[in-house]
């Protein structure tokens, strides 16, 4: 596997911000280790990060390069701040530079794949609410997404989480539920207007502070009838329950298996 830190100029943004991606690579001398990599452009994860976290925290809490190198699977971890991955009603527009530049860029620096079958996103806490609502915002770009420990019932966190006013600084003081912001709104209009979403798989831990709002994503997911693949089980919100998931979304995603190569 190749690891690259990205430094890049976002116009969007408009300032300098940072990526970083795993490049499959073909191996079998390294001690350890194999990789796999497609005869042509590697299909590719976007894997998103938490409220607290930044573009280097899936490689050091995690072992994301081991988990993928047979997979042929390229991953890329971009950096949004504390911004939810939406354009913050004050503040920059990190919406925008996740679902319009980023992938551009990506298709502009590194030789990957474009193809929806072959695109895929996932991200914990903040990454999975941003994951999800990337997918439902855009289904045309993924064919799967995944959330772990996401904020999915994000309305019943409002006027909860007074972290330096950080709700109203990024969504505004108009309520969340039903509005753009609303993955559960997002749920049933896709469902009501049968678009053709990516497949959707979402797991919590039952010791997670987040799980009743996973669990309600779940119901709506049903009511809406969008298909979801749902997994729980005993876990909390940190870095030992995700080490695992993550595990276990990368066997879920439909990763094609053909044309990849270990020398």
């Amino acid at each position: 596997m190749a690891l690259i830190r990205c430094d890049f100029f976002s116009e969007v943004l408009g300032l300098s911000t940072s990526m970083t991606v795993i490049l499959p690579q073909a191996t079998r001398a390294q001690i350890g280790m194999t990789g796999a990599a497609p005869a042509g452009p590697p299909p590719v994860l976007y894997l998103l990060h938490g409220l607290t976290d930044d573009a280097t925290i899936w490689m050091r809490r995690t072992s994301i390069e081991r988990y993928v190198a047979d997979l042929g699977l390229a991953v890329v971890m971009p950096q949004v701040d504390r911004s939810f991955y939406v354009d913050e009603r004050y503040g920059n527009r990190y919406g925008s530079f996740l679902t319009e530049e980023l992938p551009e860029l990506v298709g502009h620096f590194f030789r990957v794949s474009s193809r929806r079958e072959d695109t895929f996103v996932a991200g914990l806490s903040m990454g999975g609410y941003g994951a999800m609502r990337w997918a439902l915002t855009r289904p045309t770009r993924f064919a799967a997404a995944a959330s772990l420990s996401g904020v999915l019932d994000l309305a019943s966190q409002q006027g909860e989480d007074h972290r330096d006013d950080l709700y109203p600084r990024i969504f505004g003081d108009e309520p969340i539920a039903g509005g753009e912001f609303d993955l559960l709104a997002l749920l049933h209009r896709a469902g009501a207007h049968d678009v053709h979403l990516p497949d959707l798989y979402v797991c919590c831990g039952t010791d997670d502070a987040l799980f009743a709002g996973n669990e309600t994503f779940r119901d709506e997911a049903a009511r809406a009838g969008v298909p979801l693949t749902y997994d729980t089980g005993a876990g909390a919100h940190d870095w030992a329950y995700w080490d695992a998931k993550i595990r276990d979304v990368l066997a879920w995603l439909p990763v094609r298996a053909h044309d990849v190569k270990n020398q």
